[in-house]
């Protein structure tokens, strides 16, 4: 085992990865043991949005960015009210914040969200193992006393199963529908609500980012929000203009059981369509492609995607461990963006149809809004619907 380097004489936290290395650091946060997949986020801000993304259920993340914490939390950064990432690794020590719009330091969020975090870990070490070998299942332990069972740790992280064959947006979502009205955060009113009639809009929450339903009030939807386990003949009972469907987090093709017969009985009724990471997978699946699992994924807030069909390349905010095989895609179903990094597929679209779907995301939060022109569009397919 490797001796604790870059942490307190006395480590109070420790990685133990399921090929037997063991990182130790400082914890904070929530105390206990946690297991899941190990991924890490080269954002350099927005960690509270980050913790608090749905698709990250079942991970831990590393911070690439060594600065975590300096800017406490607030409530309005939350994704959605709980963080779903298992736990946290950082370089350095999270410090006190220095945010006006701060209202609790990390350590405190972390503790009262029941999340591990640890600290005076070597980052750069950990993410050159999780590049060469693909994401490793962990073993996340935080201890006061500084004892730890090694050898338990590592069987734990050997003996999960990780993410390829699950299902965990059924954990994620909503268990009942409901309406979404405020949009995106503006100076200096903050979050507003949108008012009078707009375009009826069903979203099909796989694990929803509040900022996506924001960005689609903010272009004139009326949002509701259903299950991810809705039904068409559900969906299409509220007489939507258009469709929008969600990120999420786990294997697509598991979600895909109970989600494509949804979009399929849904795009028979001809309405825009519009997806967002798993959403995009879950819409490639109903029309015939098929996705596959990734060494480490995309996470972070500077992607480089090119739209193949205008030559415009976006820097882009991503989160995704699966992607489409862009082999598999069927014939009507063009490729509209690719990942500068390595060449993935980034978004397709229904040839002719106001029916597409991106892989990275475009509400940001955090990261650039290169590709917020999308949420735009879906509002233009549904304008020239009513006017045809």
């Amino acid at each position: 085992m490797p001796t604790p380097s870059n942490s307190p004489q006395k480590p109070t936290a420790c990685i133990a990865l399921a090929d037997g290395s063991v990182f130790y650091g400082r914890g904070f946060g929530a105390t206990g043991e946690t297991v899941a997949e190990l991924v890490f986020n080269t954002a350099m801000t927005g960690y509270q949005e980050i913790m608090t993304d749905p698709s990250y259920a079942g991970q831990v993340v590393t911070f690439t960015f060594p600065h975590i914490g300096n800017t406490g939390t607030t409530d309005e950064d939350d994704e959605t009210a709980d963080p779903v990432a298992a736990g946290m690794v950082v370089k350095w020590d999270p410090t006190e914040p220095s945010n006006w719009r701060a209202t609790q330091d990390l350590e405190g969020w972390l503790a009262r969200k029941g999340r591990i975090g640890v600290g005076g870990v070597d980052t750069r070490r950990l993410t050159r193992a999780i590049r060469q070998q693909g994401a490793p299942h962990v073993a996340l332990a935080h201890s006061p006393d500084g004892k730890f069972d090694l050898e338990a740790l590592v069987a734990k992280a050997r003996a999960w199963k990780g993410l390829v064959g699950l299902d965990l947006a059924k954990e994620v979502s909503c268990s009942q529908s409901y309406v979404w009205d405020e949009m995106r955060w503006a100076w200096p009113e903050g979050y507003s609500r949108r008012s009078g009639p707009g375009f009826k809009v069903v979203a099909v929450d796989y694990g929803a980012k509040r900022n996506i339903l924001r960005c689609l009030a903010s272009v004139g939807c009326d949002v509701v929000v259903l299950p991810a386990t809705a039904t068409a003949e559900e969906v299409l009972a509220h007489k939507p203009e258009g469709v929008f469907l969600s990120n999420g987090p786990g294997d697509p093709a598991a979600t895909g059981e109970y989600a494509v017969p949804m979009i399929q009985g849904v795009l028979q009724a001809d309405l825009p369509l519009f997806g967002i990471c798993l959403g995009h997978q879950m819409l490639a699946l109903a029309l015939g492609a098929q996705t596959r699992k990734m060494s480490h994924g995309h996470h972070g807030a500077n992607h480089p995607v090119k739209d193949v069909t205008t030559g415009k390349v976006e820097i882009t905010s991503m989160n995704h461990g699966f992607t489409v095989d862009t082999a598999t895609l069927p014939a009507g179903v063009i490729e509209t963006h690719v990942s500068l990094f390595d060449g993935t597929n980034c978004g397709i679209a229904v040839e002719g149809k106001p029916i597409y779907s991106v892989q990275h995301h475009p509400e940001a939060s955090p990261g650039p809004q290169d590709s917020f022109y999308l949420f735009e569009r879906f509002a233009e397919a549904m304008r020239a619907r009513r006017a045809a």
